[in-house]
């Protein structure tokens, strides 16, 4: 894994108290993994950072495990594909997932580009208030992507490869060979211009955007039913997870995870 250790985040502290943090790449495949914590700023707050860089090369079967601080908010973590930053270093790098500022994702604008499976984290150092994390669709998928922990706490995960079946006014983009390294979320795809689909405007609360309302939602679902597949998908229970934060759980995000 070239520049794990020669890059960092500048802005980096030493935390009292910190979780660990463990991304595996599990594919036959080098991807590269990214970080961010929105709003995408390195100035959220006291120890706001990770202790290691934003984006790094990931060759097949290598993980890389590093520190976030026991109150992380609204951290994201995903994967990027079929990527080449010698001559193009932005967001348009990579096929799907890319950043602003190439191979270290810019950590004031550095959001992925979708489709992009995310897996997102909200620690809690308040005894009463439990860790949330999930893996999410809403911007689409890209990479099978687990998120487990070390306190036992539920399994969030995206497992299946839902690039192949997926519906072909979402499919995309494709490599050099045609395969689907992507699918769009309906919103992602502007069916229609259809705002429903983004659950905006008019539609931006859970009673005006139910998930039937949502084009294609049931594809994702029913794949992975343990992710989070549209915006208001808590109604579903079994899109947010929690973990008592008095357990001070470490967690793991794999990427193409084994089947359940």
């Amino acid at each position: 894994m070239k520049l794990v250790q020669a890059v960092t985040l500048a802005a980096s502290v030493t935390f009292g108290a910190a979780r660990t943090f463990t991304v595996f790449n599990g594919c036959p495949f080098t991807m590269w993994p990214a970080v961010c914590w929105c709003p995408c700023s390195m100035f959220t707050g006291v120890g706001a950072a990770p202790n290691h860089a934003t984006g790094w090369e990931a060759a097949a079967f290598t993980s890389v495990s590093f520190t976030v601080p026991d109150n992380w908010q609204a951290g994201r973590i995903w994967g990027r594909r079929n990527c080449n930053f010698a001559t193009n270093p932005g967001p348009n790098s990579c096929l799907d997932g890319g950043c602003n500022g190439g191979l270290v994702c810019d950590p004031v604008t550095g959001t992925g580009v979708p489709p992009a499976t995310l897996a997102e984290f909200t620690l809690s150092t308040n005894p009463n208030i439990p860790d949330n994390y999930d893996v999410s669709l809403v911007d689409g998928y890209n990479l099978p992507m687990s998120v487990t922990n070390n306190k036992g706490c539920h399994v969030a995960s995206c497992p299946v490869d839902l690039g192949p079946n997926c519906p072909a006014a979402l499919k995309g983009p494709f490599d050099s060979t045609g395969f689907p390294v992507g699918c769009k979320s309906a919103c992602v795809a502007n069916l229609s211009g259809n705002p429903p689909n983004c659950c905006s405007g008019q539609f931006n609360t859970p009673a005006t955007c139910p998930n039937s309302g949502v084009q294609f939602y049931s594809y994702f679902k029913s794949n992975c039913p343990d992710s989070y597949a549209y915006a208001f998908d808590e109604s579903s229970g079994t899109a947010l997870w929690t973990c008592a934060s008095t357990l001070a759980a470490d967690y793991t995000i794999t990427f193409c995870p084994p089947p359940a």
